[in-house]
């Protein structure tokens, strides 16, 4: 057995227990979290986008959480740079880094030395974005034709998103590294675990379920109230399920019950994309976690994470 790696990297659907995993692995590695997730960012919005609570920030020191207002947009470009002076400062100061996300660009960002170009094309994207008020089936067609193992981990019916990943495949460097982090190791030295769930579908619906009905039992829907009290949501906080449902809800479109449906469906959604997405991962270790305590499942990964790699 060697040394456990300065950073373990765990990627897993949502509702699948990531976070509860995350902090037992922190706790066995004497190490801080360090939160790979676009919508964690977003201050003020801490139930609807399931940031750590009073009890896990009391065991554990999180990073890269409630960092941005829900009024701006913020990129993936600003996320890297936080990540690699969060991760740069834990290495000097001999710290372990546990990245824990749900999303694969969050992670690369998080661990590799990923380039952003350029401002697009603002025609480039005028067209594109006029193209998909005409025909939007064709620019799905489109993207599962250049790029499938991307048109399978977005939401197509998000127009920006669909937008935006195909400008990417018309930037060369973009392309060029849509691998390059799990074959070239990445910036930061580290060990990639997935936690996967069992074949019955039914569970994980239901740990979905149950994730929507305890975030609105706990106040989802006065949080959003006052989060929006501040100014009008940016484009990409209303990304974050349950933002744009539950302003419906208060403008009187939904009621509670009907964006309850509407969010657990679009995380059922969100679910299988990433699972679409884990199961493409080349260095990733699959660790099954139905039925097994958060302890348990930290145990397994902390126990392959001292053995040497393969």
């Amino acid at each position: 057995m060697t040394a456990s790696p300065s950073v373990v990297a765990l990627f897993g659907a949502t509702a699948l227990g990531k976070s509860d995993v995350a902090l037992e692995l922190a706790a066995s590695l004497g190490a801080d979290i360090v939160v790979a997730d676009s919508m964690q960012a977003y201050a003020g919005l801490a139930i609807v986008t399931n940031q750590p609570g009073p009890e896990a920030l009391a065991r554990a020191t999180y990073h890269l959480v409630g960092w941005a207002s829900p009024q701006v947009e913020h990129s993936v470009a600003e996320y890297s740079r936080r990540a690699h002076a969060v991760l740069d400062r834990l290495a000097r100061a001999g710290r372990a880094a546990v990245v824990e996300g749900g999303s694969g660009l969050y992670l690369r960002a998080a661990l590799g030395d990923l380039t952003f170009g350029g401002s697009p094309s603002a025609a480039r994207r005028r067209e594109l974005e006029e193209h998909w008020a005409r025909d939007p089936e064709a620019l799905v067609a489109e993207l599962r034709r250049r790029a499938p193992e991307v048109a399978a981990r977005i939401d197509l019916r998000n127009a920006r998103r669909v937008v935006r990943a195909l400008e990417s495949l018309d930037d060369p460097s973009s392309r060029a590294q849509t691998d390059e982090l799990w074959s070239a190791g990445g910036r930061y030295a580290h060990r990639l675990f997935a936690l996967v769930p069992d074949d019955d579908r039914a569970t994980l619906k239901g740990r979905i379920d149950r994730r929507v009905d305890e975030m609105l039992a706990a106040g989802a829907l006065d949080e959003v109230a006052a989060a929006r009290a501040a100014g009008p949501f940016s484009r990409t906080a209303t990304q974050a399920i349950g933002v744009r449902e539950l302003c419906a809800v208060l403008d009187g479109e939904l009621t509670l019950d009907e964006a309850a449906v509407r969010m657990k469906a679009r995380t059922r959604a969100l679910a299988r994309r990433q699972l679409t997405w884990m199961r493409k991962l080349p260095a990733a270790a699959l660790v099954p976690v139905d039925g097994r305590a958060p302890g348990d499942v930290a145990r397994d990964i902390v126990r392959a994470a001292c053995e040497p790699a393969e």
